[in-house]
């Protein structure tokens, strides 16, 4: 009994490769000798696949853009500390309750943490004010003026092309020296030259430029390179000390900490300052890169939500065109269809072959829709030097969609021709 069920299995598995095969064979003949109609009918399906890797691509570049200029401007390893710092979708009253409840960090909590956990972690008190600055009759509207410490190149990864940063001694005597970023250095020194040692204007006071920043770029359509940045007792002296300031902190590498680990010292450190008892809420804010990257990636998730399902909506018109033209190929094929059934070809074999026939189809178009987008993503990325990025997440969404246009496009007319009377479909013309 066991040899012969497994007779029986081998049989049925060799009738059914046997099948599909016969049925992917007729369905290519059908498709070759109607070149031009099937590419016609692939078109929607094509338009629709390369219009979803060109945006997924856009979408995931603009991540990608993103979270490399968050890591460029706030540091890889840095957390931020301030009477407001949360990023995101904050109300009006959630704001104003922060503003109430919270304490202004002042210069003696800088000081307070540096006495503290300065063995541990690197702190730069952070300020920033936008003015014109001005070289001779040269304007640079609206920069960026950043009072920090000289530790702050090392705890925001500020990457310096020409020169240096200013020194622990110069941010102690508040001298008037400043790293630029490079807007600022084309906008004020358009001649080519090294801007090193050369002075601009900044509330009509001369700095000296010791520094050059490496390029950022933008970030949410605002330069991150028209930007100085000044010791901290300096902007003091040009903009007053102000009412709050905010913290940049950031583990010293010997101190075998972490990004988080720093941050809860920090914490305590200021909690013990504020007077705070176990179980109250921060009176301060903090933000860390995972926080800025969390919102940059609900952002974009919300963006995919809308963008994508609309440019697949070509891929629900291609998926009708595709079965319209299989309606009409078995209106095309009825007689052929009536000689099959009547030498002994079952609905099954009829069905697949209608079928194969329209999965193929949507699955030629989107390997081809794939592949228009791929280069037209890569052409793009050269051409703009945007950044684009395909990934594999979209190449899979996309030939997996087009796949479930080709089997629900095709399902009705292969169930249509497989239920045809086989003497009606004899006498059709």
């Amino acid at each position: 009994m066991a040899a012969v069920s497994t007779a029986e299995t081998h049989s049925t598995r060799v009738r059914l490769v046997y099948e599909l095969t016969s049925a992917l064979s007729l369905a290519w003949d059908s498709i070759r000798s109607h070149k031009l109609r099937s590419f016609l009918t692939l078109l929607g399906v094509i338009i629709g696949v390369a219009s979803v890797i060109i945006v997924g691509s856009a979408i995931d570049g603009l991540g990608l853009y993103a979270q490399e200029s968050t890591a460029k401007a706030f540091g890889s390893e840095s957390f931020l500390i301030a009477q407001v710092a949360s990023v995101g979708n904050m109300t009006r009253k959630q704001f104003f309750d922060k503003i109430k409840y919270n304490r202004q960090i002042k210069v003696a909590d800088d000081r307070y943490l540096q006495a503290a956990n300065s063995d541990t972690t690197l702190y730069s008190p952070y300020r920033q004010s936008t003015v014109d600055t001005k070289r001779d009759n040269l304007i640079s509207e609206e920069t960026s003026i950043l009072g920090v410490s000289s530790d702050m190149v090392d705890i925001r990864d500020i990457g310096i092309v020409e020169g240096r940063f200013f020194s622990d001694t110069e941010e102690q005597n508040a001298s008037f020296v400043a790293v630029i970023g490079d807007d600022l250095r084309n906008t004020l020194f358009p001649d080519g030259a090294s801007p090193l040692g050369r002075t601009f204007k900044i509330q009509n006071l001369d700095f000296t430029v010791v520094g050059l920043q490496e390029r950022l770029g933008s970030s949410f359509g605002r330069s991150q390179d028209n930007s100085a940045y000044i010791p901290i007792t300096a902007f003091n002296r040009l903009f007053g000390p102000g009412t709050s300031i905010s913290i940049f902190g950031r583990p010293r590498p010997s101190s075998g900490l972490n990004m988080q680990q720093a941050l809860d010292l920090t914490r305590v450190a200021l909690r013990n300052k504020f007077h705070q008892r176990p179980g109250e809420p921060d009176r301060f804010d903090f933000l860390t890169p995972d926080a800025i990257r969390g919102f940059i990636d609900s952002l974009l998730a919300m963006v995919a939500a809308v963008v994508i399902p609309v440019t697949m909506i070509s891929l629900v018109v291609g998926g009708i065109v595709i079965m319209n033209i299989m309606l009409v190929s078995v209106t095309e094929r009825t007689r052929e269809i009536g000689i099959r059934k009547s030498l002994g070809a079952r609905r099954s074999d009829i069905m697949w072959q209608i079928l194969i026939e329209s999965v193929i189809m949507a699955g030629a178009g989107g390997a081809i829709g794939v592949a228009i987008g791929a280069t037209l993503t890569t052409a793009l990325t050269a051409a703009f030097g945007v950044t684009l990025r395909v990934t594999p997440f979209y190449i899979f969404l996309s030939v997996f969609v087009s796949g479930a246009v080709g089997v629900a496009s095709g399902w009705y007319p292969a169930s249509k021709a497989s239920k045809l009377d086989p003497i009606v479909a004899l006498r059709s013309e």
